[in-house]
């Protein structure tokens, strides 16, 4: 397992990918998912659905969440390869996780994940939405419709359709979590279609939060900022990627495992109290909400 201690060098090495989400098994240097530090079984006895679960962000707080004593399902789309990985590491922590390549943009889809979580682990605890896709487009005159679909389908669509399907198998103390983005707050010129999705998902947990309020049923999201994940080579140039994250306050890109104890926390019962809420684990970027 990796360390506590961040490894990313002063500079990225210039690399791009040619396929999104992106394939974490090609970055350079790989991204940090786990760490030394012990599980405290705050999450024991409970089922998560992980949508984009294999890399980056996900597979971070699939591994968390494992190590915390949970059960991991991990929707991908299909990048096996991160998925099998993210498996073995499950694994290290006793628990077998339950794997299904699926795009979780069509809303038949997210049906079937709920149906087959309940077939192998019989219940739902944590909803994980997770999964987007980014395209850098500097004009909105070269956002094709297309584009527009597939951003919307996937970074938010998915995220309505998975949790129409599970919420009714969940129960009082019971967690969903969405992850946003700093763009929703502060923008991006390059990225109007995603940070779009991302405003949009702040409003969906806003929302969410208090239509099941009365169920006792937690809503919140994570809105985290640069990360250094498979989805940045997958989406700008590689001289742009060797400069990733230098801009903000802390000056570099987090690592998945800076951001999944914020994961680890909402859906745990420390946070009972937290409902409607965004944690803003961005590297300093002020957004005053």
């Amino acid at each position: 397992m990796e360390t506590t201690t961040v490894k990313m060098p002063k500079k990225i090495p210039p690399q791009e990918q040619d396929q999104q989400p992106g394939i974490e098994q090609e970055m350079n240097p790989k991204p940090i998912y786990d760490n030394d530090e012990p599980g405290l079984g705050r999450l024991k006895g409970k089922v998560a659905i992980i949508t984009g679960g294999d890399s980056g962000i996900g597979r971070a707080v699939a591994v968390q969440f494992a190590k915390e004593g949970a059960d991991v399902v991990i929707a991908y789309l299909n990048e096996h390869g991160d998925a099998k990985e993210t498996a073995s590491e499950i694994r290290k922590y006793g628990k077998e996780p339950l794997l299904i390549p699926i795009d979780v943009s069509e809303e038949k889809n997210c049906e079937t994940i709920v149906e087959k979580t309940l077939e192998k682990f019989s219940k739902i605890d944590i909803v994980v939405n997770n999964a987007a896709v980014q395209y850098e487009q500097h004009s909105i005159e070269d956002i094709s419709a297309e584009q527009l679909e597939k951003t919307f389908k996937t970074n938010i669509f998915s995220y309505f359709y998975l949790t129409k399907f599970a919420t009714p198998h969940l129960k009082e103390g019971s967690s969903i979590i969405n992850t946003a983005s700093v763009t929703a707050y502060k923008g991006n010129p390059a990225l109007m279609d995603y940070a779009s999705t991302k405003g949009a998902i702040i409003a969906f947990t806003r929302s969410l939060s208090q239509s099941l309020a009365e169920k006792k049923i937690r809503v919140n999201a994570v809105a985290p900022g640069p990360v250094w994940t498979p989805l940045i080579p997958a989406s700008f140039p590689a001289e742009k990627v060797a400069k990733f994250g230098q801009d903000i306050p802390l000056g570099r890109p987090a690592q998945p495992v800076e951001i999944s104890p914020c994961y680890v926390f909402l859906a745990s019962k420390e946070s009972v109290f937290i409902t409607g809420q965004v944690l803003h684990p961005n590297g300093g970027t002020v957004v005053n909400s």
